[in-house]
């Protein structure tokens, strides 16, 4: 097993008597009766070294994992099945003490035949039916105020910050790492250029508070569904996993989706720092989330946490991220992306592709 399929395996943070080979017999030995592990999150070893990943391993109680997973396999069939009217899908998982978890549902049409055909296919597993309507007219976000620039020149640039795009300005993400061909990457918002990337043509620049901006590279990988652009360094500035925060925040590495699940049935929340509306912090509202509001194809794995407020035009291409339980002060470990927000009523959330994914498609990590 190489280094890309090897993270790739542990990114879906998945139970399974084949991921023994992985985390290793001792591991399930450990556990207690009733208990099973579970691969939370892929970490560097060395804080400096983003080559040296590694699993942590966390112990929950195995009927929560049964009632997580049954619910990860009726949100991948309802979204195989994609129902006429289905609009998108998440999983909610419960707390450790309910030992359950359910499918957040979204749908344009009729409600009782959903709930003919999907209610009680698992046990432990709810099904929450929402009806959504008029999604074509985009509401007003947060109040527009002037992005934040970085300050002044430096030999590397804290994500968190505005960066610029030959159409738009959006928010440059941490150091995105290719443990195949040992590249390191900038990072935001595929969307943030007009109509979409291309790779070996558009250029990423930073504005600097007055100066005049300076080109960080061109982008070398598109990739639109995830809506991510990886861009290479053009060598004067290198990409940083630090975020722009009032304490000193680095990126340790990232939340798989089991590790996801973890925080939910723990109540723990993510933060995010825009180039627009700055550091805020949400509660997650559901992790494998599929989003069919816009474009004409579906995203896969995308989480949904905060509130519509939490992002505004600008603030794309931003991580989520939740602090690092075993590490340093001020270190983290990355969730997500963040790259829309609803507006329309009775639902209110920041969605974006979780980092796990982009592991499982493509093998970077953070």
């Amino acid at each position: 097993m190489d280094r890309r399929e090897f993270l790739r395996t542990l990114a879906t943070g998945g139970y399974a008597v084949g991921l023994a080979s992985v985390l290793g017999v001792d591991d399930f030995l450990a556990a207690d009766d009733g208990e099973v592990p579970i691969v939370t999150a892929l970490v560097r070893s060395d804080p400096d070294d983003p080559w040296s990943i590694e699993e942590r391993v966390r112990y929950v109680p195995a009927d929560w994992y049964a009632a997580v997973e049954q619910a990860l396999e009726l949100n991948e069939l309802l979204a195989r099945t994609a129902f006429t009217g289905y609009l998108g899908s998440a999983v909610v998982p419960g707390s450790y003490d309910d030992g359950t978890a359910s499918v957040s549902v979204g749908i344009s049409t009729d409600l009782d035949s959903f709930r003919e055909t999907f209610d009680g296919l698992f046990d432990n597993v709810t099904i929450d039916f929402e009806s959504i309507i008029d999604i074509e007219d985009i509401g007003d976000g947060p109040e527009s105020v002037e992005p934040r620039f970085l300050e002044s020149r430096s030999s590397d640039v804290p994500s968190g910050v505005a960066c610029e795009t030959p159409g738009s300005i959006a928010t440059l993400g941490p150091a995105m790492y290719d443990p195949e061909t040992e590249r390191e990457y900038f990072v935001t918002a595929e969307h943030a250029f007009e109509d979409g990337a291309e790779p070996n043509e558009d250029v990423l620049s930073l504005p600097i508070a007055n100066e005049d901006a300076i080109d960080l590279g061109v982008v070398e990988h598109a990739h639109p569904v995830e809506d991510v652009a990886a861009v290479a360094s053009n060598g004067d500035v290198a990409p940083s996993p630090t975020i722009d925060t009032t304490r000193p925040s680095r990126v340790r590495g990232q939340y798989t989706r089991m590790g996801l699940a973890d925080l939910i049935a723990r109540g723990e929340e993510l933060e995010k720092v825009g180039a627009v509306t700055g550091h805020t912090t949400g509660a997650i509202q559901g992790i494998d989330a599929v989003t069919c509001f816009t474009d004409e194809f579906c995203r896969y794995g995308q989480i949904r946490w905060g509130g519509e407020m939490d992002l505004t035009d600008g603030d794309s291409g931003s991580v989520s991220f939740h602090a690092d339980p075993e590490g340093e002060d001020g270190d983290v470990l990355v969730a997500g992306f963040n790259n829309a927000r609803t507006w329309w009523p009775g639902q209110s959330y920041v969605w974006g592709v979780g980092a796990y994914k982009l592991t499982e498609a493509y093998g970077y990590h953070f």
